[in-house]
């Protein structure tokens, strides 16, 4: 739960949201008990996912303010809802989602994997990063891209394509310092094509805690 509350923070006030993949709700229901959102979406491609999330805002559906819809992504949401989430999914499974249908009006994305994948290919489509970082729940440590679909384009440098914009974040040290310690770890066993890899890795980690690679 405090990855969901964390990641609620991150949602503010708008006339309409959607949670994709919603799992058991909690977002959506943190939105409509603050009266943060006039009307909401939740959907998820299980239906006995659903069926969780629909239990829990029952009282909502039964008013008129919730629609469930399950759906695989997007294929289901109505593209002028102003706010979307999309959580607990890879990065890779982020940007399929949105080639098969289409970029939010406002989103907040938060991926298990791959985030640099899913940075860049935002960027790609020209949509505006207003927001990105990484926060630690219980020992791990999560991503969250907020942004915009139309707005001006942010310029990101090649570190903060790979671990967002707050370089020198507490939380982004720890991460990478963890990350660190995890890659020399593996060096022990790796073949010496991984090993140059995994050192590279290891010194351009070094480079942005030591403000050399921004």
């Amino acid at each position: 739960m405090d990855r969901i509350k964390k990641l609620c923070s991150y949602l503010d006030l708008c006339e309409s949201f959607a949670d994709v993949g919603c799992d058991h709700g909690y977002c959506t229901k943190y939105m409509l008990e603050r009266g943060l959102c006039g009307r909401a979406t939740i959907s998820d491609i299980s239906p006995k996912s659903l069926e969780k999330a629909q239990r829990l805002l029952a009282k909502y559906i039964d008013m008129g303010k919730l629609a469930s819809i399950c759906c695989d992504g997007l294929e289901g949401i109505d593209p002028s809802t102003e706010l979307i989430l999309i959580a607990g999914m890879g990065g890779e499974e982020i940007i399929s989602i949105l080639e098969r249908s289409f970029l939010p009006r406002r989103f907040v994305f938060q991926p298990m994997k791959n985030a640099p994948r899913l940075r860049r290919y935002l960027l790609s489509i020209g949509a505006h990063i207003s927001r990105d970082e990484v926060f630690l729940s219980g020992k791990k440590f999560y991503f969250v891209i907020c942004g915009e679909r139309t707005g001006e384009r942010v310029d990101y440098t090649p570190a903060q394509l790979e671990f967002g914009r707050q370089l020198q974040s507490p939380t982004l040290r720890k991460f990478l310092r963890e990350e660190i310690e995890k890659c020399r770890g593996y060096l022990a066993g790796a073949t010496p094509k991984s090993a140059a890899e995994i050192t590279e890795k290891i010194n351009f980690m070094e480079g942005v805690l030591k403000g050399e690679i921004v």
